[in-house]
């Protein structure tokens, strides 16, 4: 591909992820998989090229943009090469015409960016939302120790105690470790989150929304594979990754439970006022992923938000069911703002006056109201909000 063709390329896919954003539709890097995929002929530097162009065009737009065009033109007013490649070309972009507009920059749209504002996440730590994070991995101590495991490059210590760090793009899933289960993908912000839980051999943990499994597997790897752990879900299709994830992990304690969508409570009936510990990791607004998928942010409305913090007040109620008197509840969502964090667990503990709030006690992160949030400007990991609670015995 011509360097005018790959601009061409990277509209049209922006135009699919523009078109998506504004329906509900397929994610980015899913779209980007499938445009390559009917395209067998662009190389391997020809996709890598695409791709790079179409993120940095998304990360460089704030509100949605009118079309993929002109997403690619707001790129092209920071980045002086590209204007040239606006060519008329067989297989490039029409040349730029008069007066032709370009997206508008920004964070997000207005109403998003005046909440993270709201949640003190201005300045520079709202433009590192934007960056390109980095890959991380847990070693997964049923099989391996940091201290000793061999790889092939050797990464950077993280205050995670099994958490190593490498540049992003860096092909982990090529390496031994990887397919052997010793190690693990997994943000150090996530495996923060893993150790507020405090989980420990012998015990009962539940996972409440366990999604794909992979705090249930760091949960696995804390308790030594010995106790009761339950990882539960109402997405059949998530749900269904953990087993082979688990069977490479070498975590055989783990129990899965599909629940039903609003009947959660009754699936987990046989756990009311017995577990040591629920991890309630809620669905959210992902506003701290977006340095993983920044195109997240055109997805969101304030109804959107509204609904998210329904779903976690009902969440921690039900979690709450759940555990015994003395236990504890961890609430973790990947967001940055107090409507999907501090403001959530305030309301659950005003409502029951059995439970106080107990600091995690974690090495990175910083007060934000009965919790801790960690953010990718102050603590380069994903953006996330981690609350502890503890039920009266």
């Amino acid at each position: 591909m011509t360097p005018a063709a790959r601009v061409q390329a990277a509209i049209e896919l922006l135009d699919a992820i523009v078109a998506a954003a504004r329906t509900g539709g397929a994610p980015a890097d899913r779209l980007v998989a499938d445009y390559f995929r009917q395209r067998r002929y662009a190389g391997s530097k020809d996709r890598r090229a695409v791709r790079e162009l179409v993120y940095r065009a998304i990360r460089a737009c704030g509100p949605v943009p009118r079309d993929g065009r002109a997403a690619m033109l707001r790129l092209a007013l920071e980045d002086a090469a590209l204007p040239p490649l606006f060519d008329g070309s067989p297989h490039g972009p029409a040349p730029i015409g008069p007066g032709e507009e370009a997206a508008d920059a920004g964070l997000a749209p207005a109403w998003l960016e005046e909440a993270l504002a709201g949640s003190a996440i201005a300045g520079d730590e709202a433009r590192a939302l934007l960056g390109r994070a980095p890959l991380d991995l847990r070693v997964n101590r049923l099989k391996a120790d940091r201290a000793t495991l061999d790889l092939l490059e050797p990464g950077d210590v993280l205050a995670a105690p099994d958490g190593l760090r490498f540049p992003a793009g860096t092909a982990v899933d090529r390496w031994a470790a990887y397919r052997e289960g010793a190690v693990e993908i997994q943000d150090h912000g996530s495996q923060l989150a893993c150790i507020a839980v405090g989980a420990r051999p012998g015990e009962t943990v539940i996972d409440l929304c366990a999604g794909g499994g992979g705090k249930t597997l760091a949960l696995a790897a804390a308790m030594e594979n010995r106790g009761t752990l339950v990882a539960s879900d109402t997405d059949r299709a998530r749900l269904s990754r953990l087993g082979p994830r688990a069977q490479r992990a070498g975590a055989s304690m783990i129990e899965s439970v599909l629940l039903d969508p609003g009947r959660e409570a009754e699936g987990l009936a046989r756990f009311a006022g017995q577990a040591d510990a629920v991890l309630v990791d809620a669905p959210c607004s992902g506003t701290g992923t977006w340095r993983r998928n920044p195109e997240a942010r055109w997805r969101l409305d304030p109804a959107a938000l509204t609904r998210f913090a329904a779903v976690q007040d009902r969440l921690l109620a039900i979690a709450a069911g759940l555990v015994r008197p003395g236990g504890r509840l961890v609430f973790v969502t990947c967001s940055l703002l107090d409507a999907e964090g501090a403001e959530r667990i305030a309301a659950f503990l005003a409502e029951r006056p059995d439970w106080r709030a107990e600091r995690p006690d974690l090495p990175l992160g910083r007060e934000r109201g009965a919790g801790l949030r960690l953010t990718p400007g102050h603590d380069d990991t994903d953006g996330f909000f981690i609350a502890r609670a503890a039920r009266a015995c």
